[in-house]
C-alpha cells in the first residue's frame, strides 16, 4: 500500500485519494503527439515542443518530444496527469520514481513517478525572490517606469 492513500476501493463519486487525502492539486495533463502543431512553444533546454498549456480551460498540454529528449520512453508514449504538491519530497516517499526531481526553470521542482503503468509529473512551485515594491513617495512627485 502506497504511504497516505487508502487502500480501499473508491465510490464512483469520490476523488482520488491523492487528491481528497494527500492535498495534490490537479495541473494539467500531457499528451504526447509526433506532429508539429499550431502556436506550438519550442524549449529548446528540455527538448520539447508545447502547445496549448497557456489557452486550455482544461488544462491541456500537447507535448512532442525531440529524438535527443532524455526522457523514458513511456513518458514519450502514454499521457501523464500532472499535480502541484505542496512538497516533492515528502510526495515521492514510497513511490516509483521514474524521473528524479529536477528544476527544469526558476520557481519549479519537477518528478515523475509511475503508478500501475501511468505516468505522474509532480510539481512543486516555489517563490523566487521577490521584487521590492517601487517608492509610491517618488512615484507621487515622478515618472515611475
Amino acid at each position: 500500500m502506497k504511504r497516505g492513500v487508502n487502500s480501499g476501493k473508491r465510490l464512483n463519486h469520490e476523488p482520488p485519494a491523492v487528491t481528497a487525502k494527500l492535498g495534490w492539486r490537479y495541473h494539467h495533463i500531457g499528451i504526447p503527439h509526433t506532429q508539429p502543431r499550431a502556436q506550438e512553444h519550442h524549449v529548446a533546454h528540455l527538448g520539447v515542443h508545447v502547445a496549448g498549456f497557456e489557452t486550455s480551460p482544461y488544462g491541456i498540454e500537447w507535448i512532442r518530444f525531440e529524438p535527443h529528449c532524455n526522457v523514458p520512453e513511456i513518458v514519450r508514449i502514454v499521457p501523464h496527469i500532472a499535480f502541484a504538491v505542496d512538497d516533492l519530497d515528502e510526495a515521492l516517499k514510497g513511490r516509483e520514481i521514474l524521473i528524479a526531481p529536477t528544476e527544469p526553470s526558476v520557481g519549479v521542482r519537477v518528478a515523475f513517478i509511475l503508478d500501475d503503468g501511468a505516468p505522474i509529473e509532480l510539481l512543486q512551485f516555489y517563490r523566487t525572490k521577490a521584487v521590492p515594491p517601487k517608492d509610491k513617495a517618488r512615484c507621487r512627485t515622478a515618472r515611475c517606469t
